[in-house]
């Protein structure tokens, strides 16, 4: 999937989403000290005004221009805009920009897993010492009985997947399955998300 296709799509509404932010981000980083975010795949920049509000300096990154555009006007007109900085860039290929950040947030993000690792290790690499990682995604158990020829969830990395690769200089402090906050996205069977929160100790 590239720009022109998350462009589409975004475009073929007036919001793709539900201009809130995602129940996992709210729940894990409501006790966080205020610093440095990396939001990536903001989409509409729900998750990155939230932060915004909470003190936090926001560095908000997606493919779709259609969709930082919108999530630019979102934090305008809540008067966010010196607390944002909107970035295009497919983190999938390219590398994140320059940390640390105390928080890097990975919501509903499609990160594909690949031998290397060379993406996620570098969205790892930009974690500020004592900064935290969250990722926040559907749990693949609610859809054992969905097949698209399209989408293999074994092509992702899923929160535990990479809990497995963090490895010594990490504490991870949440890993596992939990319901919903929300209702699922419309027309899916999305009722847990699996959710990692690990911190950096050096």
């Amino acid at each position: 999937m590239d720009a022109q296709h998350w462009d589409e799509r975004y475009s073929s509404r007036d919001r793709l989403f539900s201009g809130n932010p995602n129940g996992v981000l709210v729940t894990e980083a409501a006790g966080l000290a205020p610093g440095r975010a990396l939001d990536v795949g903001c989409g509409e920049g729900a998750d990155a005004i939230w932060l915004a509000g909470h003190g936090w300096q926001v560095t908000a990154v997606d493919i779709s221009r259609v969709a930082l555009d919108r999530g630019a006007a979102a934090a305008a007109a809540a008067g966010l805009a010196e607390q944002v900085t909107w970035r295009q860039a497919d983190l999938t290929t390219t590398p994140p920009p320059t940390g640390p950040f105390d928080l890097v947030s990975l919501q509903y993000f499609p990160l594909p897993n690949r031998p290397d690792h060379a993406a996620l290790r570098r969205l790892l690499d930009v974690v500020a010492p004592g900064g935290t990682l969250l990722v926040g995604s559907h749990d693949m158990a609610d859809l054992a009985t969905y097949r698209h020829p399209d989408f293999d969830p074994a092509d992702y990395y899923a929160p535990g997947d990479i809990a497995r690769l963090l490895g010594e200089g990490w504490a991870v402090q949440v890993d596992e399955s939990r319901l919903r906050t929300a209702a699922p996205p419309e027309g899916t069977h999305h009722v847990h998300d699996t959710v990692l929160r690990a911190v950096r100790s050096r």
